[in-house]
């Protein structure tokens, strides 16, 4: 009986992980199609004639961006879509250090750091969680309007420094390190910062990496923040730029949408399988108990 049951459970699994990928094999296949054929009736579940020309299309569609070449008075031409790649990989990369950087520290204060008001401050900033990223939309604008950080990185940038989840996670993840090791180091001379890098981080590198691979995703991922600060279409994310390529006032192209999808996912799964052992144990972080 349990040689049938197990039988059962790997059939209904591969049924859900079937239903689960489709979407993603049909973005694809969508974005391999001739556009004269992505919205034919029934569609082809394998793409009969797989091209590369939706690719080429957004590569062409995205514009050429002029980039200065000092000490030449011809500057160089590249696609746009390769600069909002590297748009992207810089707004992400340099927000997931910082994340990583602020996240820990703040973890560290609360869980080792007992000071007046602390659990107050750490309750204040989880019912920060009750608020709705959209209701700070206006304020945080009119904010980066005064410093004239509009059509900037920074302007991007600076309003996400920290995170709570980052911060929750880490702080859960800490207080369950042994003490005795900051009482040794302390003994010894240690400074609080050299305990901070020379201890605590390198015990704490799994929560690291879960709080890094929550802020890369979320960063790759963003929209609507850059599109509200940025622009000029040689600064804007891949995720913005691709939004102004998809539709014309003809109706939307649905392979050039695809492959612009197919684009900005590819390295977010590439990402995924590389790190997916992590994203299991963010889902345990949180619940050790302090």
């Amino acid at each position: 009986m349990s040689y049938f049951l197990r039988i059962l459970a790997y059939i209904l699994l591969t049924i859900v992980a079937v239903v689960s990928l489709f979407p993603l094999y049909w973005l694809f296949n969508t974005a391999l199609t001739p556009a004269s054929s992505t919205v034919k009736l029934p569609p082809d579940l394998i793409p009969v004639n797989a091209t590369l020309d939706n690719f080429d299309a957004i590569l062409r569609a995205s514009g050429v961006a002029k980039i200065p070449i000092p000490g030449s008075d011809e500057p160089w031409r590249v696609p746009r879509l390769y600069l909002w790649f590297v748009n992207t990989a810089f707004i992400t990369l340099f927000s997931t250090a910082i994340h990583v950087l602020f996240d820990s520290m703040a973890g560290y204060a609360f869980a080792k750091r007992k000071f007046p008001g602390s659990n107050v401050l750490f309750v204040m900033i989880l019912a920060a969680l009750m608020i709705p990223a959209q209701v700070t939309l206006v304020p945080l604008y009119l904010l980066i309007t005064q410093w004239k950080l509009v059509n900037t990185f920074a302007g991007v940038i600076l309003p996400g420094l920290a995170d709570v989840i980052g911060i929750f996670l880490l702080k859960q993840y800490i207080q369950t390190l042994p003490t005795e090791l900051e009482e040794a180091a302390r003994i010894d001379g240690a400074s609080e910062w050299l305990i901070f890098t020379k201890i605590i981080l390198p015990l704490t590198t799994p929560a690291l990496a879960v709080t890094a691979i929550f802020s890369f995703q979320r960063y790759w991922n963003s929209f609507l923040w850059p599109l509200i600060v940025l622009q000029s279409p040689d600064l804007f994310t891949l995720q913005v730029g691709l939004s102004f390529i998809h539709t014309s006032e003809f109706g939307t192209n649905y392979g050039l949408l695809m492959a612009g999808a197919a684009l900005a996912a590819i390295p977010m799964i590439i990402f995924f399988f590389a790190f997916q052992k992590y994203f299991m144990q963010g889902l345990r972080i949180g619940a050790i108990k302090g």
